[in-house]
């Protein structure tokens, strides 16, 4: 796809930016929101894919900056999945899947974004209990595995079994996440270009309000910051680009 294309999609290049501000405000690279808006525009899965990717990696790096610097991220709970999610991201990354059960597996995991952004796995632990090292590789392997497959970092799947388990709340998550993202969508990457897979060099043209985004989003993140309006809106988002993806 040409560039100058792009500029066909004013909505897109629109909201691209009020995506990666509100993912990385929870410490997510925002390829889940990416992927829905390129599939609500009926961009390629060979442009999807390595586009999120690319711009995930940038974003969760943005975002883990703050919490890191906020003195929110913990190791203990980081380096137990990161131990086999990032191979099994590589080997997800090397795996062509038909464009048809792309979409499913692509719309399954929107649907978590959804209940993300609303709140449903929002609840803050006062009662932290101590991570299970057996249960965190096993989840960390299906993670990297369905992250490299179809192009994300993995932050929207773990972010709500790190609160449901009780493993972290909700600014740990969002350091361990932001980090957990970023290798995953590197490794992820590096899988889909051995096998020839190429990055469009238009993708670049998205790097810049992506970026801006993602920056806004790690500062107020960091802080107290009320955007419940603008999650709302983008789970519409979401929600109509998973209802797209289902039945085309």
């Amino acid at each position: 796809m040409p560039a100058s294309e792009l500029l066909n999609f004013p909505l897109l290049l629109l909201l691209l930016p009020i995506v990666a501000f509100l993912y990385a405000s929870v410490g997510h690279g925002g390829a889940s929101g990416y992927l829905a808006l390129m599939s609500v525009f009926a961009f390629p899965v060979t442009f999807m894919k390595p586009t999120a990717l690319i711009l995930n990696i940038l974003v969760s790096a943005i975002s883990f900056y703050f919490y890191y610097h906020q003195k929110k991220f913990e190791w203990k709970l980081f380096y137990p999945f990161a131990i086999t999610s990032v191979p099994f991201s590589f080997l997800g990354g090397t795996i062509k899947i038909d464009s048809h059960y792309y979409k499913i597996i692509l719309a399954t995991v929107l649907l978590f974004a959804v209940a993300r952004l609303v709140g449903l796995f929002g609840k803050h632990k006062t009662d932290l209990k101590p991570l299970n090292l057996f249960s965190a590789l096993a989840i960390g392997a299906l993670i990297g595995f369905l992250s490299g497959l179809i192009g994300i970092g993995g932050g929207i799947i773990l972010s709500p079994i790190l609160l449901l388990f009780g493993w972290a709340n909700i600014k740990q998550t969002a350091a361990v996440t932001a980090l957990f993202i970023f290798v995953n969508s590197i490794s992820g990457l590096f899988g889909f270009v051995s096998i020839g897979g190429i990055f469009p060099i238009s993708s670049t043209w998205l790097i810049g309000l992506t970026m801006f985004g993602g920056i806004l989003g790690g500062y107020f993140g960091t802080k107290k910051m009320n955007s419940k309006i603008l999650k709302n809106v983008l789970a519409i988002v979401l929600a109509i680009a998973i209802f797209k993806l289902y039945t085309i």
